[in-house]
């Protein structure tokens, strides 16, 4: 194992991991530093940028599905058939009454804002690594070319605990460990029953997908998205679906920022306090044989405030050969869609490509 010095600190060398990507200036710094205009990696092709307010004001009345976590954990029909809808036509909801506590949401939400506002010297001690994309940074940054996000992150591996990488942990800063651990904790429950609730709509048992799958794994990127001068010309993360099985979001209470494909329009989410949007994954369409939908996504920024956010992606072991499960194949009918493919495979082949739509699902697609 080769040992590298990085930015004053020692980093293990861990051999290919899921992927890397480019180390660039940090966004935040750009702002801190009285930026004159918008750098010109980062204003986006005229096709890319966010559309103007009044194109969207069609898109604006539409809302994601919102769905009570406690009634469909008791087993609840109605809450249940909403799930099956949410999954298939939107691939987005939102969850209210999802047993987290309020105090443990705001603890979350206080430890990233501490994170950021660090000095950069400070958090470029937990820069990522070589081969990997844990630790504080940008992703998906895979060219020198290529068009660049407003937005700077930290990556943390939090579950399994033998997963965790410490030396990425900022532990002198009061309270950040705690906070990230209790969130996880609550995070994995919620994405657990979750999953409980897809394998018996995909026609198993309760335990059918985490007998498949084992125990899901946890990923959490922490974003920060500065203010900028001009937001109709940048994009805080691009369009792009996520990779795992589940996505879990902290968002903030009253900032919009992430928006969804829908219908060839862009649908804002609108924050409901102290709730958590929950986003299907390729790993599940690909099980579900394209029954269930990854969604494009993307976030944008706005002139006058900052926004944090917390996606934690739920996701199966990266030795997992990933592909539609027998309940979901109904040949010839419903014949396999997707090709079978190992998880990390799949995943570096996401992480080693811009953000790009939907590319990588389709690139597993079975051609008819």
């Amino acid at each position: 194992m080769d040992l590298k010095v990085e930015n004053g600190c020692i980093k293990e060398d861990k051999g290919l991991g899921w992927g890397k990507s480019l180390p660039v200036q940090s966004v935040q710094e750009i702002v801190r530093n009285g930026y004159q205009s918008v750098p010109e990696r980062y204003i986006q092709e005229i096709k890319d940028r966010p559309s103007s307010i009044s194109s969207e004001s069609l898109q604006a009345s539409l809302q994601i599905p919102i769905i009570d976590f406690s009634l469909l954990a008791k087993g609840d029909e109605h809450e249940t058939r909403k799930l099956d809808l949410a999954c298939k036509e939107w691939g987005f909801f939102q969850i209210r009454n999802h047993g987290v506590q309020v105090k443990i949401l705001q603890k979350m939400k206080a430890a990233m804002a501490a994170f950021f506002e660090l000095p950069l010297m400070e958090k470029k001690k937990y820069a990522m690594g070589a081969n990997d994309l844990e630790g504080y940074g940008q992703a998906y940054v895979v060219s020198e070319e290529q068009k660049l996000d407003w937005c700077d992150l930290v990556a943390l591996k939090t579950h399994p605990l033998e997963q965790r990488n410490l030396n990425f942990w900022p532990l002198n800063l009061p309270g950040f460990k705690e906070a990230v651990e209790e969130y996880s904790i609550e995070v994995q429950k919620v994405a657990e029953e979750i999953n409980a609730n897809l394998s018996i709509l995909m026609g198993m048992e309760r335990d059918g997908l985490k007998r498949y799958q084992g125990e899901l794994k946890q990923l959490m990127r922490m974003n920060y998205y500065p203010p900028c001068s001009s937001p109709d010309l940048v994009v805080g993360v691009s369009p792009h679906s996520d990779g795992g099985s589940l996505t879990v979001l902290l968002q903030d209470d009253d900032i919009i920022g992430l928006q969804i494909k829908h219908k060839g329009g862009w649908i804002p989410v609108k924050p409901i306090p102290n709730a958590l949007v929950v986003n299907i994954g390729d790993a599940i369409e690909i099980m579900s044989n394209g029954v269930y939908k990854s969604i494009e996504h993307r976030a944008i920024t706005n002139e006058k405030k900052a926004r944090i956010s917390a996606a934690t992606f739920a996701h199966v072991d990266d030795e997992l050969e990933i592909g539609p499960l027998d309940s979901m194949v109904d040949d010839p009918h419903r014949p396999p869609m997707y090709k079978k493919i190992k998880y990390i495979d799949y995943i570096r082949q996401v992480l080693a490509r811009k953000m790009d739509g939907k590319a990588h699902t389709d690139l597993v697609k079975i051609q008819t």
